[in-house]
Parts: structure tokens; C-alpha cells; sequence
């Protein structure tokens, strides 16, 4: 049986993977850093609530502990916390305002990496799934026919183009661990204030599949529900 692993995983498109993973037979862990919420998901969805917080070091370690001490291992870490930023004028903009939504979506997925490997490694076939977007493409953020061309979020724009070099990366470094990212696609969630045309259903279609991958599938792809697409 897959033992999957979910961070932000109480809401939006982390419940909703994990709602799906659980009805294909897959073991899941409910990552969620709010200890109600995260364990009201899993009750309901059939899965097993991990305290973590992505941003914190500690929590991280203790939730990989949890998991070593239960399960014993993971076979797919979905690194799926993130987070927008404030909704401010981008000329009002701080450091500490890009420190945060670093921390989360691109700190946050180095520090669950690298605390789960060794969990990972006791998988038969190990595989990591980053929730990156398109809008940290170059190519579609640059194409006035798609609707990432016409928003502006400088950090978080930002924090995704650096996730999905940082998944290219693993996957070179890590020629044992299959690493992808996807793109969800614009997605009704509370990032967006529910504005995407996307269900969370049709939002988790390219995670699910990357979670679902039988061995010997390959690793350093961007996908989305349509299939691979083109780092750029």
C-alpha cells in the first residue's frame, strides 16, 4: 500500500488530493499546521493528521519523527503548503513581506525534503510531487493569450519559479527519488478568493496522477492536467 505524505493538506487542493488518494487505497498522512482543522480533515477524509509547519524546523522534524515511528517510511512526500503573500501594492513591498512567502513555498518544500528523505529511501520506488504553478513560468506569465500574463503578484510569482528550478535540481541531485512539479491550473481555492475556473477536483487531476505513477516513471517534469509541459 502507498504511504503518501500531504503538507497543507487541511484545505483547498491538499484536502482534495488527499481525499482522492485515500479512495485510490493510498495510506494518507494529513500534513496541516492548525492541529483542529488538520485533524477535522482527516477524520472526514479517512486519513492520518501530522502536525507540521513548514516554516518551522522543529515542527518538521517532529513530524518526520512521527511518521518513522507509525508508518515507517513515505512513499510520496506532496509538498503542497503555500501561500500568496499579502495583497498589497507591489511598490509597497518588504523584505520581510518576501521573506515569508519564501519561507513557506520555497524554504518550507527544502526542509520537508530533506527531513523525510531518509523515510523516502525506504520506499521501493520514492517520489516527490511539488505543487509549483504556471505562474512562475516565464513563457506563460510573458503570453497575453493565458491568464497568468495578466496578474500581478511579484512574490509569489517569485516563490514559484523558484520552486520549480529547486525541483530540477532534486531531481538531478537525487537520481533515486523521482521528483516533479505541477501545475494545478487556475483553481477555485482561498488563495485566489475562489476566482479560479478550475474545481479543486480539476486543480488536483495532475497531482494525483504524479502521485499515482507506477515505478520507473520518469522525474524532472512540470505537468499539468493536460500532461507534461515545458520548463520555461
Amino acid at each position: 500500500m502507498t504511504i503518501t505524505f500531504i503538507t497543507g493538506a487541511n484545505k483547498g487542493l491538499g484536502r482534495e488530493t488527499a481525499r482522492r488518494l485515500v479512495e485510490q487505497g493510498h495510506t494518507v498522512l494529513l500534513g496541516a499546521r492548525d492541529p483542529e482543522q488538520g485533524a477535522r480533515a482527516a477524520e472526514d477524509l479517512g486519513a492520518r493528521f501530522v502536525r507540521i509547519d513548514v516554516t518551522d524546523d522543529a515542527s518538521v522534524a517532529a513530524a518526520a519523527a512521527d511518521v518513522a515511528g507509525h508508518e515507517g517510511r513515505v512513499d510520496v512526500l506532496v509538498n503542497n503548503a503555500g501561500t500568496v503573500g499579502p495583497a498589497t501594492d507591489p511598490t509597497a513591498l518588504t523584505g520581510d513581506d518576501a521573506l515569508g512567502v519564501l519561507d513557506v513555498n520555497v524554504a518550507g518544500v527544502v526542509r520537508t525534503t530533506t527531513a523525510f528523505l531518509p523515510l523516502l529511501r525506504r520506499s521501493s520506488d520514492p517520489a516527490i510531487v511539488n505543487v509549483s504553478s504556471g505562474m512562475g513560468s516565464l513563457a506563460y506569465t510573458h503570453d497575453p493569450a493565458r491568464a497568468e500574463s495578466h496578474v500581478v503578484a511579484p512574490l509569489y510569482t517569485a516563490s514559484k519559479a523558484a520552486l520549480t528550478m529547486l525541483t530540477t535540481q532534486y531531481a538531478k541531485a537525487l537520481p533515486d527519488v523521482r521528483v516533479n512539479a505541477v501545475d494545478p491550473g487556475y483553481t477555485a481555492t482561498d488563495l485566489n478568493g475562489h476566482s479560479g475556473p478550475q474545481t479543486v477536483t480539476e486543480g488536483t487531476d495532475a497531482v494525483v496522477a504524479l502521485a499515482s505513477e507506477q515505478p520507473g516513471a520518469g522525474t524532472g517534469r512540470f505537468v499539468d492536467r493536460d500532461g507534461e509541459i515545458a520548463w520555461s
